[in-house]
């Protein structure tokens, strides 16, 4: 995606092993932005991570989806299950994004969850994926046929 060379790709993914959270949360907005073969196993590994900070797991899946690599389907399905908020908000925002079927189901799932905002973001990403176009075209027809 990016011109960034090889010694500042590096940096970031050094940034993203760092200690310090703040460090590690820029560090993957940046690997998003920059894209790539590194940058996607490395934002893989940091959403998959149950250790890591939340946001920055949150922020890896934001970027996965924006990235689009289809490694990632897997990892953002297992992430709809992460403590808090951003982290399965954005992993079932990624899912829609990426368009593949596999996450029908754990989103369909994930329709039933407590908060309001990832239960939106599921239904959406469904709409993405052509979950439910099936159901409405039939209702269209019965409709038309009396």
């Amino acid at each position: 995606m990016s011109d960034l060379d090889p010694l500042a790709i590096k940096q970031l993914l050094s940034e993203l092993r760092d200690f310090n959270k703040e460090k590690r949360r820029t560090a993957v907005m940046k690997l998003g932005m920059v894209g790539g073969e590194e940058a996607v196993r490395a934002l893989i590994m940091a959403v998959k991570n149950d250790h890591e900070d939340l946001i920055v797991r949150g922020r890896a899946a934001l970027m996965l989806g924006k990235i689009g690599d289809p490694r990632a389907v897997q990892p953002l399905i297992q992430a709809l299950d992460a403590p808090g908020l951003q982290t399965p908000l954005y992993a079932a925002q990624a899912l829609g994004k990426l368009g593949d079927a596999r996450a029908i189901q754990p989103l369909l799932s994930l329709v039933s969850s407590g908060n309001e905002k990832v239960r939106e973001a599921a239904l959406e990403s469904l709409k993405r994926l052509g979950h439910g176009r099936d159901k409405e075209k039939e209702r269209v027809l019965q409709v038309e046929a009396e």
